[in-house]
């Protein structure tokens, strides 16, 4: 019996792609006859013709596409826990609808898979991003890496196969605040990393902007670490220690030497930097507590409007 093979493929206004995106997974039918396959696309709140193409394509093939249409635009991280919870395959990969990435390395993650691995992952060999992008990335993962217990694997984004056990073990978790990247390293199992060109874009722009990726960025550091919260501390202990030290300083300089009043800029100058120190210390404290009121709301992830074009969508 064939095993099944579900791919992924997250879009938002991505129609100018649907005619790329069928030209690629047509050739992954006809190189790869040993599986079934299931190509399931999820449209997250588009606004262009996206979902009308996606119906389209599973009006023509039922058989192996499949359209979830979720209620609005939940961002990427949503539409890939709701890409798992719909998928029927024994494993699954995680493409991009822009067909950023190629088709080619397909065969390859399917025999690591054969051979008992459960986390193929695809690494970029190399990039078209600009030079500011590229560094702050190398930056953010050598950060990551540094104050996380977990591996954090670099230059690796969603593109890769996990096993049934992975797709489970990450339904299991339901945070809306959520960083995919950081999970995959954080539920474990036996991995493999592999290399890819990443192919140009060949329709429309990327839908991440420097405020979507600091945010991303931004949930990794604090749903996978409490260094934050240690650094402010540790922050706190240092200035407070630097300040009492200056403070027995100036008691015996006055004392011994004598000492006339200070002027103004050293007093603005003490003043402001302690306030930014407590400022800071209060943001990351914010943004802890941010989590914890979005997580305790407990509300659904997300909410379906139809499956392949049908409104009574099935549960997952």
């Amino acid at each position: 019996m064939k095993k099944t093979i579900t791919i992924l493929l997250p879009a938002y206004n991505e129609q100018e792609s649907m005619p790329d995106l069928k030209r690629s997974m047509d050739q992954v039918l006809r190189d790869n006859p040993d599986y079934d396959w299931e190509f399931l696309m999820v449209n997250d709140g588009s606004t262009d013709g996206t979902l009308s193409e996606m119906e389209r394509l599973c009006r023509e093939n039922p058989r192996n596409y499949h359209c979830l249409d979720l209620s609005r635009n939940y961002g990427k991280e949503i539409a890939l826990l709701a890409g798992m919870d719909y998928a029927h395959g024994d494993a699954l990969i995680v493409m991009d609808a822009d067909m950023q990435h190629p088709t080619d390395v397909i065969p390859e993650m399917l025999s690591y898979w054969e051979q008992g691995y459960d986390d193929v992952y695809a690494q970029r060999q190399s990039s078209r991003e600009t030079w500011l992008k590229k560094n702050t990335s190398r930056f953010y993962y050598q950060l990551l890496q540094r104050i996380t217990r977990i591996p954090i694997q670099p230059n690796t984004g969603d593109f890769r196969l996990i096993d049934r056990r992975c797709i489970d073990a990450l339904r299991q978790m339901r945070e809306t605040d959520r960083n995919t990247k950081g999970m995959f390293s954080w539920i474990g199992f036996r991995k493999k990393g592999i290399y890819y060109q990443q192919q140009e874009r060949q329709h429309g722009q990327t839908k991440w902007s420097f405020r979507q990726l600091f945010n991303l960025a931004l949930n990794g550091l604090t749903s996978f670490t409490t260094a934050p919260l240690r650094l402010a501390s540790v922050f706190g202990i240092v200035v407070s220690l630097c300040a009492f030290l200056y403070l027995i300083y100036i008691i015996v300089k006055t004392i011994f030497i004598g000492d006339p009043v200070q002027g103004y800029p050293t007093l603005m100058v003490t003043i402001l930097f302690l306030g930014g120190i407590q400022l800071i210390s209060l943001g990351i404290i914010g943004e802890y507590l941010g989590h914890i009121f979005n997580e305790t709301k407990k509300r659904p992830a997300y909410f379906v409007r139809s499956y392949d074009g049908q409104t009574d969508a099935p549960a997952p």
